[in-house]
């Protein structure tokens, strides 16, 4: 989870056992998003972000083959929290992280 990404998401997925690691648990806070999307490829793990600059950054990634272990981005003024949370959980359970690489997925409504 990047820092966009609302504390109580973050809390309730991890109430439904769902593995969640934040870029401030991880020392990753002050990260530049390509940065960080390093860091997760570093540690296999998608990245959940609100930051609608990580949609240039994946896109560009997409273009030029650099492989990335997926984003998902969180449209938080089109979903709820509740919906955000259930949808994560759905991704999370069903998903494997390899099923997420080189793609961007939009999580809304």
């Amino acid at each position: 989870m990047d820092v966009h990404i609302p504390r109580p998401i973050t809390s309730a997925l991890r109430l439904h056992s769902i593995d969640v690691l934040t870029a401030q648990e991880d020392g990753a806070a002050g990260f530049s998003d390509p940065q960080l999307l390093d860091r997760s490829a570093e540690l296999g793990r998608v990245l959940v972000t609100a930051d609608k600059h990580f949609l240039s950054e994946a896109v560009c990634r997409q273009k030029e083959g650099i492989p990335f272990p997926g984003v998902v981005f969180v449209h938080l003024s089109e979903t709820s929290i509740g919906r955000c949370i259930r949808n994560l959980e759905i991704y999370a359970l069903a998903g494997d992280p390899a099923d997420f690489a080189n793609r961007l997925e939009y999580l809304e409504s």
